[in-house]
């Protein structure tokens, strides 16, 4: 999957600058072309020769070193990465990035490139907590940037706890996966006009353009996050769902040309642009944004974790200590997926379930009962997927069963996978829809 792709390697300067020798290594013997920029602080902790060993390669520091009179050195590389990996990224590269600042030969190159980003943070667990920190990954984020989250563990600062980089291992088959993802993106409109000239005219206008037409003329309804059942002005009930799956859901959406209306709960980042947005609190909050929207809705994909149970009363007051235990009478929250798979017409629908144990056995089980088109399943209980990481693991099923293993890989790129499969089941009516799998066999 790499043999022939072209990977800027960014090294800055942290003690985790030894693991970028064998991620490089490693990168190399999958056939990929490794370009090594180094910060100044980098060349503090490892030598510019070990790179240039072991990519075969010049190592590049600074901006000013032009080598090659035909060309400036930060914009060829620029201009000819398949992806721009910096492995470690310490916190301040990464908020030198946020804000546009470029000062050396790595944030240089960076600013001028329209490749893919990838990022694998390291640094003190304290650090990486930071709001600003976080803040700066956000904003990244929102550009389109992909993060691989550092491990937890113990720090080469004595402390134990999450900021250690990922493991050379990780992030090399973290790159496989991108690419390998992005083949199977790849609209295969050249492909079929190769194969069949005069087909052009005959594709359906959802093909026509790219991947940025799949869901042309299409209104896609996402949920996300987590709902919050109050107990008192201050206290209330809710969930670890940070909203980032759902968020990435609609910008994938939303880059495939549909309309999106995303309704979200409590969540950890900011919402994407580009779109309607509907803030909710509780459960209830989100059954009627939903319902009030489903009828115009084409494609719902239901991602957001809600509350099940509410409480029976909700104090008007804080609520005061008075004894040793305080028991909350909960009643039933409205089955929000459930109401939509029985009001269905139309709809393509899409649910979510966050399991722990049992997974498929769940995931089939909720699948048949809210009828529903679709079911993507994950294990929530793990550390590196899940609720709050930027990663997950899912297994997406119908009602004939698996459909698709989707490994460990960036939400984004997930919710890219998925919105293709939704897009190639799409029922016929209109003729902005996407063609089904065997429409585009025909034409091949």
């Amino acid at each position: 999957m790499l043999q022939g792709k072209t990977i800027v390697l960014g090294v800055t300067g942290g003690i985790a600058a030894y693991k970028a020798a064998a991620l490089c290594s490693k990168l190399k013997q999958e056939g990929a072309e490794v370009h090594v920029i180094m910060t100044a602080s980098a060349t503090q902790f490892i030598s510019e020769l070990t790179f240039q060993t072991l990519s075969r390669q010049n190592v590049y520091t600074d901006t000013f070193d032009e080598r090659d009179a035909s060309v400036v050195s930060h914009i060829h590389l620029a201009d000819h990465a398949d992806l721009v990996l910096i492995a470690p990224a310490t916190a301040n590269v990464i908020g030198k990035m946020a804000h546009g600042l470029a000062d050396d030969m790595l944030t240089t190159t960076v600013l001028a490139t329209m490749a893919p980003i990838l990022v694998a943070p390291a640094m003190n667990v304290h650090m990486y907590a930071h709001p600003a920190v976080q803040q700066n990954m956000d904003v990244l984020r929102q550009r389109g940037v992909m993060f691989i989250e550092p491990e937890e563990g113990l720090l080469a600062c004595g402390y134990t706890g999450k900021g250690r980089m990922a493991e050379p291992e990780h992030i090399v088959e973290h790159v496989k996966q991108w690419f390998a993802a992005e083949k199977d993106f790849e609209v295969s409109e050249d492909r079929i006009a190769h194969s069949n000239p005069g087909h052009d005219a005959e594709l359906p206008s959802g093909l026509a353009g790219g991947e940025e037409c799949l869901l042309s003329g299409r209104t896609v309804l996402v949920t996300a996050g987590g709902t919050m059942e109050r107990i008192d002005p201050v206290r209330y009930i809710t969930n670890d769902s940070s909203g980032k799956m759902g968020f990435a859901v609609a910008e994938a959406a939303r880059s495939m040309g549909a309309k999106v209306i995303l309704i979200a709960g409590q969540t950890q980042v900011a919402p994407p642009e580009g779109m309607e947005v509907i803030a909710v609190e509780s459960t209830q909050d989100m059954f009627d944004a939903v319902t009030s929207q489903y009828d115009n809705a084409d494609i719902v994909i239901k991602t957001a974790a809600v509350a099940d149970y509410r409480p029976v009363a909700r104090a008007a007051q804080k609520l005061k200590k008075t004894g040793e235990k305080l028991v909350i009478e909960l009643e039933r929250n409205p089955d929000i997926l459930e109401a939509l798979g029985k009001r269905k017409t139309h709809q393509f629908l899409v649910g979510f379930a966050a399991e722990t144990e049992h997974v498929e056995q769940y995931a089939l089980d909720k699948l048949q009962r809210k009828r529903l088109d679709l079911i993507v399943a994950n294990d929530v209980s793990r550390s590196d997927a899940g609720f709050r990481s930027d990663n997950n693991e899912v297994l997406i099923y119908d009602g004939q069963g698996l459909v698709e293993r989707i490994p460990l890989m960036a939400k984004t790129g997930i919710a890219k996978r998925l919105l293709h499969i939704v897009a190639e089941r799409l029922p016929a009516g209109s003729s902005q829809r996407m063609p089904t799998a065997e429409e585009v066999r025909s034409l091949e």
